[in-house]
């Protein structure tokens, strides 16, 4: 079995996902596929992923491909997160991890609605929900406060959490929305707002897309997703990819068995797995810098990221969720986060004992993306906690 050492796989993460600036793609499509989706919790955080992964970036790049072109599209999918796919892994999305999250929407969708006594039959009032919105959105695009007011089978409030001081009254309109979402009978549309702020409206998928979308069953959706995993990820363990799919370990051991998925020696203990015709070594590339959104895929495409962060230092990073911040990146390893002062400035926030080199590419990096940001700041709910006030190491 052959070793891929912690070096290497630096090396591939450098390349293959296009952060080291000799290996920076051309294009926004160019720069999803090479992470296979992104992250899209946070507004800005797709813009900010292609950034870091392309030269000559305009945020009409990505609107063009998520509202014109459409060749992108927003989806939740994996632990019930919200992703960029490309739209050529939407049938597979759809199929697999989405179809996951829906069933689960369903499930609390319906519960809540019997317990909060807006129907007798919850599943019964999900369909006829889901009847009157897609007559209400055939052919138009509407928010959910324009759907809520439009749709009288969506109407309907239930209180959550009762006794609980984050509790209280909520409209069960949008969780409709997002099971509806989830199932791919809806698709977000065009944003009501800037490139910082979400605020999708909501479409019939077949309407956004030119037609009705042919998914496949989970165990297909699965292989097709898990081989897109391991070409931009590989070598990852068995942990890492149940954890990024959100998935049950057999239907990921049935993936990697299906695609022919080939075990490998790590350097650390465990076995990781690459695609059949990924197992040649790679060679070496240059020391590189980047910085990177909270959420993005690098930072979170792995459960276990010893080899690029050491585990003293995750603190710094992750929050208690597991949710990255901000990060800065030398040579294949987190060192550091970065924020934005008032003025839109970028401050990078390092590690003690960083090297000199990485502090040096890294300033070059910061004015990078100062300079593409022009004074707009991103406000993230994601904060690095070293990049917090309170963070005493």
């Amino acid at each position: 079995m052959r070793l891929i050492d912690d070096a290497e796989r630096r090396a591939r993460m450098g390349r293959r996902h296009a952060l080291a600036p000799q290996h920076r793609v051309r294009t926004v499509l160019d720069a999803v596929r090479a992470v296979g989706v992104l992250h899209a919790t946070e507004p800005a955080t797709p813009y900010l992923s292609v950034h870091a992964r392309t030269d000559g970036f305009a945020i009409g790049d990505l609107e063009c491909e998520l509202y014109d072109r459409r060749s992108l599209v927003k989806q939740l999918a994996m632990r019930r997160t919200m992703f960029v796919f490309p739209r050529e892994l939407l049938p597979a999305a759809l199929g697999a991890p989405s179809a996951r999250v829906a069933v689960q929407e369903h499930a609390k969708v319906r519960k809540d609605a019997e317990a909060g006594g807006i129907a007798d039959d919850g599943a019964a009032w999900l369909a006829e929900a889901r009847r009157a919105v897609l007559d209400a959105l055939r052919g138009r695009e509407l928010s959910a406060q324009e759907l809520r007011e439009t749709v009288p089978e969506l109407a309907g409030r239930v209180t959550l959490f009762e006794g609980k001081k984050y509790g209280g009254d909520s409209h069960l309109a949008p969780r409709v929305l997002t099971w509806l979402g989830a199932t791919g009978a809806l698709a977000r549309a065009h944003n009501a707002s800037h490139w910082r702020v979400n605020r999708n409206r909501w479409a019939r998928a077949d309407d956004w897309l030119g037609g009705p979308i042919e998914t496949v069953d989970p165990a297909a959706g699965y292989a097709i997703l898990v081989r897109e995993y391991l070409r931009a990820f590989g070598p990852a363990t068995e942990t890492d990819v149940v954890w990024w799919f959100g998935a049950t370990k057999a239907a990921i051991r049935a993936a990697l068995a299906e695609i022919g998925a080939v075990p490998v020696r790590l350097e650390r203990e465990g076995t990781g797995w690459v695609l059949p015709d990924d197992v040649e070594p790679v060679t070496p590339i240059e020391p590189w810098a980047a910085l990177l959104p909270a959420l993005d895929p690098t930072s979170m495409g792995w459960k276990e990221r010893d080899f690029y962060l050491d585990p003293a230092f995750a603190p710094a990073i992750f929050d208690r969720a597991g949710n990255a911040g901000t990060t800065a990146w030398w040579d294949g390893r987190i060192v550091g986060a970065y924020t934005q002062g008032e003025d839109g400035s970028v401050e990078l926030v390092l590690a003690p004992g960083t090297p000199r080199a990485a502090r040096t590419a890294l300033d070059v990096e910061a004015v990078r993306l100062q300079e593409w940001l022009a004074g707009q700041r991103v406000n993230s709910i994601y904060k690095s906690p070293i990049t917090l006030p309170a963070y005493d190491g």
